[in-house]
């Protein structure tokens, strides 16, 4: 896309949202900008130009300096081109077999098959790495790796051993916090619960008045959660609001709060739960408290409506005062996109706002691009459903592009995930294998239960912080994105 032409596309979006472009940036920070090269799209473009001309006869890279495959590696790895950049990991174990830095190829090896989900060639690489380079801390991240993959293909037993055996073999290494923390929802995932409590307690005890400890507590409240052990789950529950919620600890006292709540409901103390969901505060960033709203409507009755009917009114109130920051740009493309896939609109709109900020030109460290920060890998997988072919990094910052991108992933996560929203949401920011264990694991159908199994920090807030956005889209818009 040409800079003139792009910057005329975005100008022209944004006015159709306000007359005030720059009053639009000032409230949702969305720059008037060119679309430019970034300095790692510049490195990769130089990368597949010199490797033009560096490789021999037959397509193979030639001999460079070791420390030129490793950089020429890492450019493509993080513009997720990963058989380029294995082809330069791969030259430094042909070329330079005995380097020290070997180990480092070879986990890049295996990371990228990781990435790109082919988590058996992964396993093996990082299987090798494990048993041949165990004293470096790429061996030691190979044998974590190696139980990562195992978990990602269903293999939970043998996944479980793999981090009890990083536990045995490296007490002091870089994952041991989290390699117990591993044992105990890998235990989960290969339903011995029984065991996974145990594991707890090792973990309470090996990090006793850590943020570790109280992570593993808070496994310990999922685990009875899903296992229906309500009496157990209020207590622990109770335990985990007596302690510091530091940045380090894997939930919040919100989200223990409302699982108290939950765990109250299900027991049958109507009562007692009515007032713990009152408890957990709602607003326009409080996904929690939003939950704890829908269940208060259920719960309250005649007697107790008023009170409910004003807690909503206080966030709708919020709501309104704050709709100049909820634009609803590309309105044409994303009602047509979405609804020709069963979608709504405002849970697009909701994604965009969180993923870019309504800005075309945003990119990732991760190589993610354009206003639905697809990474090319992604795009390439869903082209020919979106109706476009050969997709290129470039192509991923034109707004439409995106758009019909973004809606034919989503209506393949919607399909693989119609009970909510949630795991949608998180499957676009975490991936799908991973929602697909953290579903099965809750064995809940509860929104807030499955939140709280999101085992990457990241994606959980991503998921509070997307279907916060989609609460309030649809509180201000149609699902033809018209104003209320």
């Amino acid at each position: 896309m040409q800079h003139k032409f792009a910057t005329a596309v975005l100008i022209s979006v944004l006015s159709a949202v306000t007359n005030n472009a720059a009053e639009l940036r000032k409230q949702v920070g969305v720059p008037i900008e060119p679309i430019k090269q970034s300095a790692s799209e510049s490195a990769l473009a130089t990368a597949r130009r010199s490797d033009a001309s560096d490789r021999d006869a037959q397509g193979n890279v030639t001999r460079l300096s070791l420390a030129e495959h490793m950089r020429r590696a890492s450019v493509y790895m993080i513009n997720r081109a990963f058989e380029e950049a294995r082809a330069h990991w791969e030259a430094v174990l042909r070329y330079y077999p005995t380097d020290p830095r070997v180990g480092e190829a070879l986990l890049g090896i295996g990371r990228s098959y990781f990435q790109a989900k082919d988590y058996q060639d992964a396993y093996e690489v990082f299987n090798r790495l494990a048993a041949n380079y165990s004293s470096t801390k790429e061996g030691r991240e190979g044998l974590n790796y190696s139980a990562a993959s195992l978990l990602r293909m269903g293999r939970f037993d043998e996944s479980a051993a793999r981090y009890a055996e990083y536990v045995q073999r490296f007490p002091d290494g870089e994952r041991i916090d989290t390699a117990y923390l591993n044992v105990v929802d890998t235990l989960r995932e290969a339903n011995r619960p029984k065991e996974a409590l145990q594991w707890v307690t090792k973990t309470r005890q090996r990090f006793a008045g850590s943020a570790t400890e109280i992570n593993a507590i808070f496994a310990e409240l999922r685990l009875h959660i899903a296992e229906g052990n309500w009496r157990d789950a209020n207590s622990t529950a109770d335990l985990l609001l007596t302690k510091q919620f530091s940045k380090a600890v894997l939930t919040s006292r919100t989200e223990v709060s409302y699982l108290k709540a939950y765990s109250l409901e299900q027991e049958g103390k109507k009562e007692e739960a009515f007032s713990a969901y009152l408890a957990v505060p709602d607003g326009t960033d409080s996904y929690y408290g939003w939950l704890a709203t829908q269940h208060l409507s259920k719960l309250a009755g005649k007697a107790k409506a008023e009170i409910v009917a004003q807690r909503e009114s206080r966030v709708n109130t919020s709501i309104a005062s704050d709709a100049d920051l909820y634009p609803a740009p590309y309105r044409a493309i994303i009602v047509k996109s979405a609804k020709s896939r069963q979608l709504d609109p405002r849970f697009v709109l909701a994604l965009i706002r969180q993923e870019s900020v309504f800005k075309p030109t945003a990119k990732s460290p991760s190589g993610a691009r354009g206003l639905l920060q697809l990474t090319i890998d992604a795009a390439q997988k869903y082209a020919t459903g979106a109706g476009l072919n050969n997709v290129r990094e470039a192509q991923l910052y034109q707004p439409d592009t995106s758009i019909m991108l973004g809606a034919e992933y989503l209506e393949q996560l919607a399909r693989m995930f119609p009970q909510m929203l949630e795991p949608v949401a998180a499957s676009y920011n975490g991936g799908e294998d991973n929602v697909a264990r953290w579903l099965k694991r809750a064995k809940r159908p509860d929104p807030g239960v499955f939140t709280s199994e999101i085992g990457f920090d990241e994606t959980k807030g991503y998921v509070q912080k997307v279907m916060n956005n989609y609460r309030v889209y649809r509180q201000l818009y149609t699902e033809d994105l018209i104003r209320r």
